[in-house]
């Protein structure tokens, strides 16, 4: 897993269903694959926050921890969704990002979200591992 694709909102996006199936090659499929090279290579820095934040628009900020107002509205809006559909909590990453560093915080993903098939990197969108599952569909 790479600092690169970790977004400001504590989102990983080696687990996104947008970069898995970009990365490993799925052909797009409207209304069932979309692809995603990563907030931050794709020099967005965070496609749900950016627009809203000066702070991250700016370059000010690397993550959303950062900011005086953390958790902001917006990012507890998101984290809410995300931990309801997904059981995944963007304000939890961002607090495990402030307190041990991100290499630290991407070894944790890596042995969580291992694949113990063949060793891939499951989805947390759909609990999918785009290595060896047959990918139709980024729903579960």
């Amino acid at each position: 897993m790479n600092t690169e694709l970790v977004a400001p909102c504590g989102m990983n996006c080696a687990v996104c269903s947008g970069y898995l199936a970009y990365s490993k090659g799925i052909p797009k499929r409207r209304g069932a694959i979309t692809h995603c090279i990563g907030c931050r290579p794709r020099n967005k820095q965070c496609a749900y926050l950016k627009g809203n934040c000066d702070l991250i628009s700016k370059g000010e900020i690397q993550y959303c921890f950062e900011c005086k107002g953390f958790p902001c509205k917006r990012l507890r809006h998101l984290d809410e969704r995300y931990q309801k559909n997904y059981n995944y909590s963007l304000i939890d990453n961002l607090r495990q990002i402030a307190g041990e560093g991100v290499e630290v915080f991407l070894k944790k993903e890596h042995i969580h979200r291992k694949c113990s098939r063949c060793g891939g990197a499951v989805c947390i969108h759909n609990g999918k591992c785009y290595n060896c599952d047959e990918i139709v569909s980024w729903r579960s």
